[in-house]
């Protein structure tokens, strides 16, 4: 791969079957014959990130993530990097879709063309990605080695009209194998023309979300050998450097309490490649000074990055502008929804946050929200509500924050 750093996040979402992380690894080059009989069992490889490169064949003219080109043998040239963020597909896991949609520049929606267009896990996971403002999209048909040509443009029309009328009308809908690594060339192309680098200010105060941290020391490591806990992210405006001193909020749970943290970043890393410093764009490990015990297991997701003093101040309550919708769009049924009524608990997705809530107050499209815990939150800002129906947390409203 390009030794560059990624320049922005391309989110991959929808149905849990429909092959999502086949279609990263094959747009990662990770495609080894133990992947494909891997595959054949019914197993399951998640990838919660990963970085690719692209490179445009300047004699056959296409594209693919190779430094040589798969189609005709000659030396491709270096396009774009950029990192993919695998988001569950899973209707249990909705919250943490959306956690993920925070970071994102733009998104595949991966469809299957073996099913009826739109199952009730795309209807949801489109609305996600317009409820948290991700705009720039590319829609995969998966699957169309599966289906006959006269299956495949029925599909094609189904999720033709899924789209129209919408935001993602014009969104470009390009057929794929990924178990096979059919027509990569065109979606890599619809990726780089549809997908652009968003405009970067480095000025700007620095703003990290977290959306995992670990512990990278192995067990029986020596106390003399221990490296501090890890954050991983995107840098959504600023720059991060080694060096730096960084606030981290809300913070830690220590004991019954939210502690806000404060560190020194130790070490930079975009995949395997060690930085000095770390603009927007892409995905990026930082290693700090941290009791890695703070760190593991996820502990800080969530969370919000700045220097000292400049990251918002965590807050409990907001007032929000809402909309709430008629029916489920995640269920097969399209159930009707009761209005939201004060003392209902909800699960509300801020930024990289995801945390539930009590509906204190409402009147018409207003709401005062109280989180179970802190959260950096901005007035302006749009949050996602997820109610529990059948026993299952759904996406069902979203609003933008009024006051703190």
């Amino acid at each position: 791969m390009q030794n560059l750093k990624p320049v922005l996040n391309i989110g991959v979402v929808g149905h849990v079957d429909h092959g999502k992380s086949t279609l990263v690894k094959a747009l990662t080059g990770v495609w080894t014959a133990k992947h494909s009989e891997e595959i054949k069992r019914g197993m399951t490889i998640k990838l919660g990130f990963a970085n690719a490169a692209f490179y445009k064949c300047p004699v056959c003219g296409k594209y693919s993530s190779s430094d040589r080109c798969p189609y005709c043998g000659n030396v491709t040239q270096f396009v774009r990097a950029v990192s993919f963020v695998d988001s569950p597909g899973h209707e249990v896991l909705m919250a943490r879709m959306l956690s993920g949609a925070a970071i994102m520049d733009g998104a595949i929606l991966v469809i299957a063309a073996n099913e009826p267009c739109p199952q009730p896990q795309t209807r949801e996971h489109f609305a996600a990605l317009e409820i948290i403002g991700v705009r720039n999209l590319v829609i995969v048909q998966n699957k169309v080695d599966v289906v006959d040509p006269e299956a495949a443009k029925q599909n094609y029309k189904e999720i033709k009209q899924m789209v129209s009328g919408t935001w993602a009308e014009r969104a470009p809908i390009i057929p794929v194998s990924a178990l096979r690594g059919a027509n990569l060339s065109e979606l890599i192309r619809a990726l780089i023309e549809y997908i652009p680098v968003p405009a970067r200010d480095p000025s700007a105060p620095l703003k990290m979300y977290v959306i995992r941290s670990f512990d990278t020391n192995r067990p029986g490591t020596l106390p003399q050998e221990f490296r501090g806990g890890v954050i991983g992210g995107s840098v959504v405006s600023g720059l991060i450097k080694v060096g730096d001193e960084i606030q981290i909020l809300p913070g830690a749970k220590l004991d019954s309490s939210i502690e806000p943290l404060i560190a020194q970043v130790t070490g930079l890393k975009s995949g395997d490649i060690e930085l000095s410093s770390a603009d927007p764009g892409g995905l990026i490990g930082v290693q700090t000074d941290l009791d890695p015990s703070l760190t593991k297991a996820d502990n800080l997701v969530g969370n919000v990055v700045g220097k000292v003093g400049m990251v918002p101040n965590p807050t409990y309550e907001i007032d929000a502008e809402i909309h709430v919708f008629q029916r489920v769009i995640g269920t097969k049924e399209m159930r009707v929804l009761e209005p939201i009524k004060p003392g209902e608990q909800v699960v509300v997705a801020v930024g990289p946050a995801i945390v539930t809530a009590v509906v204190k107050q409402i009147k018409k499209d207003r709401a005062e929200i109280r989180f179970s815990r802190p959260v950096v939150a901005e007035i302006g800002a749009r949050i996602a509500l997820a109610r529990r129906v059948q026993d299952k947390w759904r996406l069902t409203g979203y609003g933008t924050i009024k006051s703190l």
